[in-house]
């Protein structure tokens, strides 16, 4: 198990972003983030140490939803799971700076449009302004929050998307042989695994040029 996971480390990376981008609906309430303790500041952005713990404890669940019993301590240990969730969040604010430097926006029609087509909020086929502001008042989250941080989550997108879009096959795709539908999938888990390899070569590339600073000690 252990053997397979670490084989196929590149699709967790992928996992923990997504985990980390759809924490909105397990959050516990606002964060004065201004008086919490920050585990690692990366430029001008902060990961507070409450915001940290809380993305650990979701995606250490996750895990054992999927693992059961064979999730332990040990497997956790190997796994660096801590260390993960950390790389995934630095990640995230170093896109977030990146996107801001170069004039990356999300427009309000783009939020809103999201929203509205978000199928947690839709009833008879359309949008539900009631059963929007009931979800997040059950979640003890403010209509503000959860823009403000459903906006992040577009503009992470946004960033990959554009990083991905420099990638292409041309060279790789004259090796494969096949029928038309390996070959297309093939191709597909191919460019996958490139455009993700583009976008770790180029968070790395800017990590270098940030100042960041990381206390590891508040994790340990």
């Amino acid at each position: 198990m252990l053997q397979f996971m670490r084989k196929h480390a590149k699709f967790f990376y992928v996992f923990f972003f997504l985990i980390i981008i759809s924490f909105i609906f397990f959050y516990v309430g606002p964060i004065d983030q201004s008086t919490t303790v920050a585990v690692a500041e990366i430029g001008k952005e902060k990961i507070t140490l409450e915001e940290y713990w809380r993305t650990y404890d979701r995606t250490r669940n996750i895990y054992r939803e999927i693992y059961k019993e064979k999730f332990d301590e040990d497997m956790e240990k190997q796994l660096k799971l801590k260390e993960k969730v950390l790389d995934s969040l630095v990640e995230e604010k170093v896109l977030l700076t990146a996107a801001d430097n170069i004039g990356i926006k999300v427009t309000d029609k783009e939020l809103q449009e999201t929203i509205i087509n978000d199928p947690a909020f839709i009833r008879n086929g359309a949008f539900d302004r009631e059963i929007y502001l009931r979800a997040l008042q059950l979640n003890r989250i403010t209509p503000e929050f959860f823009e403000n941080t459903k906006r992040q989550e577009l503009t992470l997108m946004k960033m990959r998307r554009l990083i991905g879009e420099s990638v292409d096959l041309t060279d790789e795709m004259k090796t494969i042989a096949g029928n038309a539908p390996t070959t297309e999938m093939l191709g597909q888990a191919l460019l996958s695994n490139k455009k993700e390899k583009a976008i770790q070569s180029y968070v790395e590339g800017l990590k270098k040029q940030m100042k960041i600073k990381i206390n590891t000690q508040l994790i340990s």
